[in-house]
């Protein structure tokens, strides 16, 4: 049966936040604001984010929200995101956020309804992001009976979770490779091994990326070949922006700033240490980067991973040139001290990756199927 929202629930917004830190306390109830709804969604608890004392609520008058109420932001550019989240507590909300309020024991099968259906299509300007309080309560929602509820908040929960179970142990696989770099090759900087230390130039060829002055803003499009700034590269990999790309032509005239695949991309503005391999053709090194090349006698990944160790990076941050933003040219990350094992390490430890990967491309598979089968269960649902 399917029922007005404003019918089955109070639709309400949150209240405005006291301002300064005074009114904040490390024990009270939480305040959830706007900028609060990413990090609880991935699961930061709510004890942990900042809390009002119950003389603060009074003297500003908030009202306590209850727990299972179900949050999501209704203006800003917050609202663009979508984030859904259950309050499993009592808690005060900012006014940013919308409220819905069920009258019924069904705060778990809303919030997969509105994980399927985002509020955020109910935004008339994403320039001015809001949604209406009005447009939400007119939401027409099939209930179903309690037991179909239920049983539809099991079968997606149980999926959910195997889902963030596939997802860590992917990334205990990426630890498992760090783990493994470290054990075989040590600290870069301390060297325990004793390895050589040669000048990065030795293993790689390095260019600076093109002059300001080689492309224009009017050299600009969307959906064309991606500049890679330091911007783009980040965790170790490159996340281009389809709308910073240039035409086949000017890519053409600009063939000595190609990055190829098996290259490294470093960014020698701002962040020190950001750099990524290049896994597909077609990119631009841009302006604010430097191209790496290596010359075979060690990969890129390891050049890569040599270059990102959190003791080579602050090393990298002592010989920046650059008073108001650290800056790096060619000269610099040419005598980067790079130490070089033999190379029957070297192939030790990328035999144990290679088995590693093919373990986390087999769980990548899984992951998607999973997947597969609770998007095709929501849109069974919900759709």
């Amino acid at each position: 049966m399917k029922v007005l929202l404003k019918n089955i629930a109070i639709i309400a917004a949150g209240q405005g936040a006291p301002q300064g830190d005074e009114n904040y306390c490390d024990n009270g109830v939480p305040f959830v604001k706007a900028g609060n709804l990413a990090e609880l969604v991935e699961g930061k608890p709510i004890t942990e984010i900042q809390k009002v004392s119950g003389e603060v609520a009074k003297k500003y008058r908030l009202r306590l929200y209850k727990k299972g109420s179900v949050l999501f932001a209704k203006s800003g550019m917050s609202c663009l995101k979508g984030y859904i989240y259950v309050l499993p507590q009592d808690a005060y909300v900012v006014s940013h956020l919308a409220c819905v309020i069920p009258n019924q024991d069904m705060s778990e099968y809303l919030k997969y309804y509105f994980e399927y259906n985002r509020p955020n299509k109910l935004i008339k300007d994403e320039a001015y992001p809001s949604i209406s309080l009005t447009d939400i309560g007119e939401l027409k929602i099939d209930i179903k009976t309690q037991g179909e509820r239920e049983n539809i908040v099991r079968n997606l929960a149980c999926i959910a979770y195997l889902i963030e179970l596939q997802k860590k142990q992917l990334q205990m696989f990426d630890i498992l490779i760090k783990s493994r770099f470290i054990e075989m090759f040590g600290d870069p900087v301390s060297n325990p091994f004793k390895w050589d230390k040669v000048p990065l130039s030795e293993l790689a060829d390095i260019k600076i990326g093109p002059f300001g002055s080689l492309l224009h803003k009017d050299d600009y499009i969307e959906n064309g070949h991606p500049l890679v700034n330091p911007s783009h590269i980040k965790d170790g990999k490159i996340v281009t922006d389809n709308k910073l790309t240039i035409s086949d032509e000017k890519f053409g005239e600009m063939a000595a700033y190609h990055l190829k695949i098996g290259d490294v991309v470093m960014g020698r503005r701002g962040e020190m240490g950001r750099c990524a391999v290049v896994n597909e053709d077609g990119l631009l090194c841009g302006t604010g980067s430097l191209l790496i090349r290596s010359k075979g006698e060690v990969t890129a990944d390891y050049i890569q991973k040599i270059i990102s160790f959190p003791s080579f990076k602050k090393i990298i941050e002592n010989i920046a040139v650059g008073q108001t933003m650290p800056n790096l040219n060619v000269p610099l990350v040419s005598n980067f001290k790079i130490i070089k094992p033999p190379i029957g390490v070297q192939h030790k430890y990328y035999s144990f990756v290679h088995q590693v990967e093919k373990l986390k491309s087999e769980e990548q598979k899984r992951l998607e199927q999973t997947q597969t089968l609770f998007d095709s269960l929501m849109q069974k649902y919900f759709g």
